[in-house]
């Protein structure tokens, strides 16, 4: 019995170090391509170091988040498609700093899985290294946990980090906002990362394959169509933030419309949008009608269609409009800051039945 005890390995309890060994190595040139100014080191030590005065910033506050892709990934796993919820992971971290006006200086990973799969760690973490590169932040590290027994075979979750900054005179905290303001509205790139455990609920009462073609969209298979990673906002609303008038900036994730841009208005202020304002990408149409989903929970739920909001007085409204257009945005004025009665929410979408089933 003793012999028995003292040959067993931590490889025979399912934690294979070469694995995580290799992979380090696989990752080591994806994260050397996100190096920007600051950084100090690459992957490999204990912890990674960053100069704030190097990056250029004169008298910064940081600012961090910390999000993850929810069950998003269990479409990728089923599909064994990995590539593209490593951006969807950095963007929901980066899309939040950038909201404060915030550059996204580094971003870590958390990975965890129950049996490690190099190739499957090496595609995630492509796309890891993939939205930095578009959120202009450098990849310093992460963790690799393989974790028999808490995570069944192949299944994965990924977390995200991310560390930003902002001199200290040019936070946007809304607190400028004031009744009459515009909202302007940033198109998503569809689902993004949010409402997923509705969305698979839909997928599963419908009998669908995620092999099969979508049926909002012929031309990609449901899954392809899925996973479409979030949309990175950073760069365009960097650069409208720098250019002036941005008094206020919401990514719409969990709480859809409803409840986002609540969070950066000041108190006794509510928004009105029009819904008749933007496009309902086909994706949304097909869960409400699939799926028996009110408008009220749609627009609550998910993003329909809008992945960012900006407010900006009437007067600078069209001059962000246009920068943001020339950046590769496509934008809309969808509404208007009001003064919010006591017995009003903090947002109101308007015409939702005739914009979204006209």
């Amino acid at each position: 019995m003793e012999d028995a005890i003292n040959t067993r390995s931590y490889r025979e309890a399912g934690v294979d170090i070469d694995a995580g060994a290799a992979l380090v190595e696989a990752i080591k040139p994806m994260a050397a391509s996100t190096a920007r100014s600051g950084t100090q080191a690459g992957l490999g030590g204990f912890g990674a170091l960053f100069d704030l005065k190097a990056a250029g910033f004169r008298d910064p506050i940081l600012v961090s988040t910390t999000d993850g892709v929810g069950t998003k990934l269990k479409i990728a796993i089923t599909l064994d498609r990995h590539d593209t919820v490593g951006i969807d992971l950095v963007a929901m971290c980066v899309n939040d700093l950038v909201v404060q006006g915030a550059e996204p200086l580094f971003f870590l990973d958390y990975f965890a899985t129950g049996r490690l799969s190099v190739e499957a760690g090496r595609a995630i973490v492509s796309g890891i290294a993939e939205g930095c590169r578009q959120a202009g932040c450098a990849l310093v590290g992460g963790e690799t946990a393989e974790m028999p027994g808490m995570y069944a075979g192949g299944d994965y979750d990924l977390a995200g980090f991310a560390v930003g900054a902002v001199e200290r005179d040019a936070v946007i905290d809304g607190s400028r906002v004031a009744a009459g303001d515009v909202i302007l509205g940033l198109a998503s790139a569809g689902l993004h990362s949010n409402g997923f455990s509705l969305v698979r609920r839909v997928v599963e009462a419908e009998r669908l394959d995620y092999a099969a073609p979508a049926p909002f969209d012929r031309a990609q298979s449901l899954g392809g169509a899925l996973l479409t990673p979030t949309r990175i906002y950073v760069r365009s609303c960097l650069a409208a933030a720098r250019a002036g008038g941005v008094k206020a900036m919401a990514h719409i994730t969990g709480g859809g419309l409803y409840e986002n841009i609540p969070r950066v208005l000041p108190e006794g202020l509510a928004a009105e949008l029009d819904a008749a304002a933007w496009p309902l990408p086909p994706v949304f149409r097909w869960l409400a009608k699939s799926g028996g989903i009110a408008d009220a929970e749609l627009a609550r739920t998910f993003n329909c269609g809008i992945g960012m909001m900006l407010v900006a007085a009437p007067g600078d409204a069209d001059a962000l409009a246009a920068l943001l257009t020339d950046a590769g945005e496509k934008v809309y004025r969808i509404g208007r800051v009001l003064p919010r009665p006591a017995d009003q929410p903090g947002a109101l979408v308007q015409g939702m039945a005739a914009a979204w089933h006209g």
